[in-house]
């Protein structure tokens, strides 16, 4: 794998997850635009490149919310029933829905995760869902997320295991449908993911670390994309927080229909 390659794929994953734009399908739809086989049909390596990329998405989002990490965590323990101490919990307990509905759809979903169709019409379909959800006039902020919120929105992030939907933009289009104001969904959308993701790293990184870890020709490249991503990540996170501030999800929704369609005909032209 070249260190270019890896370097554009860190900066793709970086920026699509934390946009609502599906980071799993761009991951996949840019090496098929390009041709690129970097890992020569090896699922294993392929899927120890998509955790380390993850694991750089994952530092560029705490290095965003790292004050906000740390004040939650201090009333979590100090004063659970305060307004910091109640947010912290709700993020922690929306992970519990995730981790299990995740576990028993994983099997289902991953099946069908490489076919280019459906990534394309799920990209589709999600963006009609998320402008259907911004229309929604909800102005509730992340102060005012409940107990179902939390459930809710942690149930809907297992859905992301399918390509083309994207973890961000299910859970902010459901916090969107419950009424949650653009900032207050997108907000608790980026908190709650913080657990989930670094517990899925976690275990994933036991199953890399069982079959031998990371080969050495690759750990150059491997190291580059975290890199990237992690630095993109963190503008993801800023950049969309800012927009959304003064803007509606628009630009996502129609970017979604622009990619979905655009897969969709090529895909129609036998361009692959």
């Amino acid at each position: 794998m070249s260190i270019l390659h890896a370097i554009v794929l860190g900066i793709t994953q970086g920026l699509a997850e934390y946009l609502p734009i599906s980071s799993s399908g761009h991951l996949i739809l840019v090496p098929w635009l390009f041709g690129w086989d970097d890992f020569a049909g090896n699922e294993s390596l392929q899927k120890t490149f998509d955790v380390a990329l993850h694991l750089g998405t994952l530092g560029g989002a705490v290095a965003y919310f790292r004050h906000d990490i740390v004040r939650l965590s201090r009333a979590a323990v100090r004063t659970p029933r305060s307004k910091d101490g109640r947010l912290a919990w709700l993020v922690a307990i929306s992970a519990v829905p995730a981790a299990v509905t995740g576990a028993l759809l994983a099997d289902t979903i991953e099946e069908n995760t490489d076919q280019i169709w459906l990534i394309a019409t799920m990209l589709i379909v999600g963006a009609l869902a998320l402008a259907w959800a911004d229309g929604v006039r909800g102005k509730r902020t992340i102060d005012e997320v409940g107990l179902r919120d939390a459930l809710v929105m942690g149930a809907a992030q297992s859905l992301a295991l399918q390509p083309g939907l994207s973890r961000a933009g299910v859970t902010i289009t459901v916090g969107r449908f419950s009424g949650l104001g653009r900032d207050g969904a997108a907000r608790f959308a980026f908190l709650m993911s913080l657990p989930i993701t670094f517990g899925a790293i976690v275990f994933k990184w036991f199953d890399v670390q069982g079959e031998g870890g990371i080969p050495a020709d690759f750990r150059a490249p491997f190291a580059w994309g975290i890199v990237a991503s992690a630095i993109t990540g963190y503008i993801a996170v800023w950049g969309t927080l800012k927009l959304i501030r003064t803007h509606s999800f628009a630009p996502f929704v129609l970017y979604r229909l622009a990619v979905g369609a655009g897969v969709l005909l090529l895909l129609a032209t036998s361009f692959r």
